[in-house]
């Protein structure tokens, strides 16, 4: 497939670019964990979370239970559940996709992208291999296991079943063994029932008074658990159609339901940090088996060779608990205070430690670094352009170290950062990806002696970096090597060695507040199957800077230049002057030294009225004198501006209003004042 300029992404929604700046490996969750599954014949641990990352690990041992990490999704993992004898992992999470795994090896064998929105929630019916999926689109898809796995990148047509009636967002499914019967949990507060093999709903529940966001069948479909925002459990039978009974355990949101193999004992948590063990049968009779720090989002109940349960919550470190299985006696001989006193073990089995998640952030004013700080109060900075850590402070105060680096310098905003997923991700749309130039010495770049100063868009600088690695941008590299990326420089002279991000670095493509397109290792971009999806994915506003190297616009910035009226000096009329917005003070002060006093030749003028962006970048290039800013003052709004600040810093900084920008001009001595007629012949012929 050949590519064309602005052949791609034809009647599609607008795509963004995002990258994520972090660790080559990540061994730790962040952010909350949402989804647990157990496989005892491996005592392996799959858990998955906020951070986008499934991960495994060995139960037998404290010491370093990390085994890998599964990545491919771009959003929250929301549920995840096993299948086939534990060699199949499925998963679903807010990026919009289901996602299908190698449970053993930990690649992802196919991408399903039925849904049209964020999927909440799995089911699994054992006995038939089969799942079920569901979200924020209120429709639940059922899938068949063995066809997923059977899926391959040039056959990956499925079919699938789907359940519809549901009014609002769905959160919780559960099927039985058999996959005979599914039971959905949404906002809409009820428990709708369908048959599965036929595709109707059989019946509405109604009862909670909130979001139901758990629920459990029995292995023969004939009986229900839900919990609820409302801080409720119930009990409903489906034969009767009726809730048989309500547990009111917690104070607050039950969000997580676990049962064991006979459905005779619930393990139950939530918001208020509790996690309890219940008699089904006899629901007064119950153990508080653990109180955490933070609230619980999933169990996921072991019962050989020693009962257990594990337990995520919202930070991001999972507990073992030792259980114990509540004993079945008549409520009269049941003491009702001392279940409420304590946890009924204090010791955990296992824990698996997480890291801290970054909840703050402060874009800097050269828009280039980034301070963060995270949940464990940690500041440090990062550099956008590399995507790389840059220095760590520890336990700073954060509002002083944002002072410490404070400069008086403005860069236009040309990114946008995202926490959601605890982790830095930087966004980057066409509207405002190419706003921000910067000159190579600001950027700090070594140059070869010979060459002078220039001008770099940072923003194609960095969609080169990341996609150095994709053939496509360098048409003369025939070995298929990434070579370094340059930056866009002004007129012919030589492009300018930059900057380059880690090779482990994830670049995602995405519709602009939608689905994601393609998710990639930045060093992945030369495989074969990277570039065909590459082809299909890049957008045309990247391809122009990239593949087909068209340097972005110079953003101009129009300004009046003014006799200051300490001068006397009053001009016929006002004149609106246009530069770059990076061009510096020292310019417009030689423009009124040479062209406006008369001191010099014409070739100072650089600030004023360029044909074209390449002339007026040339002119800024050529060395100047400091016989202007000995003889002339720039001033805006009374203030004496520095020779070395640019017209965008003065305008942000300074003038500090929304019309045309207005700059003064005051000659050091009383001989350098031009006549009033002068001046406004000089200005005349200017315009």
């Amino acid at each position: 497939m050949s590519l064309h300029k602005g052949a791609t992404n034809q009647g599609r929604k607008k795509v963004q670019v995002s990258f994520v700046i972090r660790d080559e490996v990540e061994r730790c969750h962040r952010s909350g964990v949402n989804a647990l599954q157990f496989d005892p014949a491996l005592n392996r641990l799959y858990s998955a979370g906020r951070d986008s990352i499934i991960r495994i690990w060995n139960t037998r041992t404290n010491k370093d239970p990390y085994i890998l990490s599964m990545e491919h999704h771009t959003d929250w993992v929301n549920d995840v559940v096993l299948c086939c004898g534990g060699r199949t992992l499925i998963s679903a999470s807010s990026d919009t996709t289901v996602k299908v795994w190698n449970a053993h090896k930990g690649f992802c064998m196919s991408t399903l992208r039925t849904h049209k929105d964020y999927v909440k929630a799995l089911a699994y019916a054992k006995d038939r291999e089969q799942v079920a999926s569901a979200g924020l689109d209120r429709q639940i898809f059922l899938w068949d296991v063995n066809t997923l796995t059977a899926l391959t990148a040039s056959n990956n047509t499925v079919t699938t079943s789907s359940l519809s009636g549901n009014k609002d967002s769905i959160y919780s499914l559960a099927m039985n063994q058999s996959g005979s019967i599914i039971v959905s949990g949404s906002t809409e507060k009820v428990l709708r029932v369908w048959d599965t093999r036929m595709c109707q709903k059989l019946m509405k529940l109604k009862g909670h008074t909130d979001n139901v966001k758990a629920l459990l069948l029995n292995r023969d479909g004939t009986q229900c658990l839900s919990g609820s925002s409302d801080g409720t459990i119930r009990l409903w039978s489906l034969g009767q159609q009726r809730c048989v009974a309500t547990f009111r355990v917690h104070d607050e949101g039950v969000w997580t339901l676990q049962s064991n193999d006979s459905f005779s004992v619930l393990f139950f948590g939530g918001r208020d940090r509790r996690v309890w063990a219940t008699d089904i049968r006899l629901p007064e009779n119950r153990e508080l088996i653990c109180e955490e720090k933070y609230p619980v989002l999933k169990l996921e109940l072991v019962e050989s060779p020693q009962p257990s349960i594990w337990v995520s919550t919202t930070d991001s470190t999972i507990k073992n608990w030792p259980v114990k299985v509540p004993n079945t006696r008549s409520s009269g001989d049941y003491d009702n205070d001392r279940w409420r006193a304590s946890p009924v073990f204090s010791q955990t089995n296992m824990v698996i430690k997480g890291d801290p998640s970054i909840r703050q952030y402060h874009v800097l004013n050269d828009k280039r670094h980034i301070l963060t700080k995270d949940t464990d109060d940690n500041v440090v900075l990062w550099d956008v352009l590399t995507a790389r850590k840059e220095e760590e402070y520890g336990k700073a105060d954060f509002e002083e170290i944002v002072k410490r680096h404070f400069k008086m310098v403005f860069v236009p905003s040309w990114f946008t950062v995202d926490l959601k997923t605890g982790l830095l991700t930087i966004h980057l749309e066409e509207t405002d990806c190419f706003a921000a130039w910067m000159s190579t010495r600001d950027l700090g770049l070594e140059l070869p002696a010979d060459q002078p100063e220039t001008k770099t868009n940072i923003g194609s600088t960095l969609l080169q970096a990341l996609l150095d690695y994709w053939p496509k941008c360098h048409p003369e590299d025939v070995q298929g090597k990434p070579v370094h990326c340059f930056s866009y420089v002004s007129g012919n002279k030589p492009p300018v060695p930059c900057f380059t991000v880690p090779g482990h670095t994830p670049v995602i493509f995405s519709e602009v507040g939608g689905r994601t397109l393609f998710r990639l290792l930045a060093r992945d971009a030369a495989g074969e199957t990277e570039q065909m999806l590459l082809k299909e994915t890049v957008p045309s506003w990247v391809l122009d800077v990239i593949v087909f190297k068209e340097m972005p616009k110079f953003n101009k910035l129009p300004f009046f230049l003014q006799p200051h009226p300490s001068t006397g000096i009053k001009p016929v009329k006002k004149d609106r002057l246009s530069a770059s917005d990076m061009i510096n003070v020292r310019k417009v002060i030689e423009h009124v030294y040479e062209k406006v006093l008369g001191q010099g030749s014409d070739a100072g003028s650089q600030a004023a009225n360029s044909n074209s962006h390449e002339k007026e970048a040339e002119k800024e290039e050529e060395p100047s004198s400091c016989a202007a800013e000995e003889r002339v003052e720039l001033l805006c709004n009374d203030v004496v501006l520095d020779p070395n600040m640019d017209l965008r810093t003065v305008r942000h900084f300074i003038w500090k209003q929304t019309g045309d920008l207005t700059l003064h001009y005051r000659p050091l001595s009383k001989k350098d004042y031009p006549s009033f007629s002068k001046y406004s012949a000089m200005t005349s012929a200017e315009t």
